[in-house]
């Protein structure tokens, strides 16, 4: 089986020949997305001759991508028409979400079914060539525990925070250690066609296929873990900007404080609204003499955020609980201006924060009330993400899906 007419350079394509890889991958598309197809709905659905999208489908057999999967039409006096689906093991895609002090990885088959998914794997992310090294190494032996054949993974999605050039490769916030793009240097270790992506974008598009979203095509998907994002919808579409750097909400110079943030400036929004935020907040109340579950658990300076996390869903935490509903109000004003802005039909909180439930819902909820406008807000719902820490490996899928498959 070949798939080399995906990852084919078109400048090096006849025209003839490119247009059979835009049919092919036309046809692909169409069943991904509906199931099942006849060649004569193909034809009619790609405007190429009936002879050509039987040529296409030979070969699509041949190479084992496709398959028959039954007879449809009626059998009185008519010939009953071959139909075609996409075989699920023809290819896979591996979706990577690194994070702070994690890796999430997954294998999806070629109907994004999950063939193989690992959650929390241990990793320490530093801005250092062993850091990155580290990333591949673990990549590569989940690659060969999953049994899956490496040449059959036809490209990995790696989401990293910060600013991402998903189009040119490249991290402008961590492991920019040279001129050459991140993407090859990943792909030079684990032998794999790579693609780079923004976590929150990746999550964003997650939720959007198989999510929080129904039918709703602008939607704006608010990541809330260790800093802030946000990933954009617009008109069904992923929102990148110019070079890929649009929804870094939580870089907005807001506050006027002597928090300097990780990038370097004064008075961002994550300094005091961000999961970075809930664990310095915490900690100082407890040394001010604020009393917690947590509290004689472990030395004030050794509490992270997970923990934080975990006594707020799982003890309620009055402490935990009071810090979080400033945060989330204080969230619910600044969201508010982008609601203004942007007029979603649906808003999304997911992150680490996010898996507090109503606890961080209601007092955003609230104050997105206050501050927006009556007849955007009131045109607009608020969900929690339905795929949880699931979402960004998900995402990382189906933006190979589509860079492979969908793209003209």
């Amino acid at each position: 089986m070949s798939l080399s007419f995906l990852l084919d350079n078109p400048e090096d394509i006849s025209l003839s020949a490119l247009k059979l890889i835009k049919l092919k991958k036309s046809i692909l598309k169409r069943l991904t997305l509906t199931g099942e197809a006849t060649i004569a709905e193909l034809g009619k659905e790609t405007d190429f001759s009936i002879p050509t999208v039987t040529k296409i489908i030979s070969e699509l057999i041949e190479e084992s991508i496709i398959y028959e999967t039954g007879k449809v039409g009626s059998g009185a006096g008519g010939r009953r028409s071959s139909q075609y689906g996409i075989n699920p093991g023809a290819c896979y895609y591996l979706g990577v979400e690194v994070k702070r002090n994690s890796i999430s990885i997954g294998i999806q088959d070629f109907k994004n079914n999950f063939v193989k998914l690992s959650e929390s794997i241990s990793y320490t992310l530093d801005n250092t060539r062993e850091s990155l090294f580290s990333l591949c190494s673990i990549i590569n032996k989940f690659v060969a525990d999953s049994k899956v054949p490496r040449d059959k993974i036809i490209g990995a999605c790696i989401n990293l925070s910060g600013r991402i050039n998903s189009r040119k490769g490249f991290s402008y916030s961590y492991f920019f250690f040279e001129e050459k793009p991140l993407s090859e240097i990943i792909e030079s270790q684990i032998h794999i066609k790579t693609f780079l992506e923004n976590d929150t974008r990746a999550m964003t598009y997650g939720e959007y296929n198989c999510g929080a979203v129904q039918n709703e095509k602008d939607v704006l998907f608010v990541n809330i873990g260790w800093g802030v994002g946000i990933g954009i919808i617009s008109n069904g579409q992923l929102y990148y900007g110019k070079s890929g750097y649009s929804g870094e909400f939580g870089h907005s110079p807001v506050f006027d404080n002597e928090i300097i943030c990780h990038c370097g400036k004064k008075g961002c929004l994550e300094t005091e609204i961000s999961g970075i935020a809930l664990e310095r907040k915490f900690k100082k109340a407890l040394e001010n003499g604020s009393k917690s579950i947590l509290s004689g658990r472990k030395a004030i300076d050794e509490i992270t955020i997970d923990d934080i996390i975990k006594a707020i869903i799982e003890n309620e935490d009055t402490l935990a609980i009071e810090i979080l509903d400033e945060i989330g109000s204080q969230m619910g004003r600044y969201l508010s201006m982008l609601i203004n802005i942007f007029n979603p039909e649906l808003v999304i909180l997911g992150g680490a924060l996010a898996e507090t439930g109503m606890y961080l819902r209601l007092p955003l909820r609230t104050s997105i009330h206050k501050y927006s406008l009556s007849l955007v807000s009131l045109d607009m719902e608020l969900k929690m993400s339905s795929l949880g820490s699931k979402a960004g490996v998900i995402g990382a899928c189906y933006i190979l899906r589509d860079k492979l498959f969908y793209s003209a």
